[in-house]
């Protein structure tokens, strides 16, 4: 398969949003000490702990 590379003019911007005391809004428009905060922040994923929470019929 080929690689596709754009060109700067050629891309989109990507509007980042967060949820923050309760309602959502785009990370752009914190303030310098909340953007820091937002990028100190460690993301991470759930994992399923048995077999019984992973079933498609549950949920």
């Amino acid at each position: 398969m080929e690689d596709i590379e754009l060109k700067d003019e050629e891309r989109t911007r990507c509007e980042v949003w967060t949820r923050v005391m309760g309602y959502h809004r785009p990370v752009d428009d914190f303030n310098i000490g909340k953007k820091g905060e937002h990028a100190e922040r460690v993301h991470f994923e759930e994992k399923v702990t048995c077999k019984c929470c992973s079933s498609p019929e549950i949920g």
